[in-house]
């Protein structure tokens, strides 16, 4: 799997939300979209769930970690640099 790192700590909205969506439309099932975030992207998270996308969510010292794939048959948690 090629992970497709967005570091969006320094980012203002809606900055990460695009980028996010356009790496998401891109990718194919080989690859998982890494975001490093300073505040948990909700509307992100609702376009995942809807789109049916395997995901995963991790708040960790006040940053939080997402990982978005569209290949659902990965364990996204055996990628998570927590």
């Amino acid at each position: 799997m090629k992970k497709i790192l967005l570091d969006a700590r320094d980012m203002e909205y809606p900055i990460p939300l695009q980028l996010s969506l356009s790496y998401l439309q891109s990718m194919s099932n080989e690859e998982f979209l890494y975001m490093i975030h300073r505040k948990n992207p909700i509307p992100l998270i609702e376009i995942a769930k809807e789109k049916k996308y395997n995901y995963l969510v991790k708040n960790y010292n006040e940053t939080w970690y997402i990982l978005i794939s569209k290949n659902r048959n990965i364990d996204l948690k055996d990628f998570l640099d927590v």
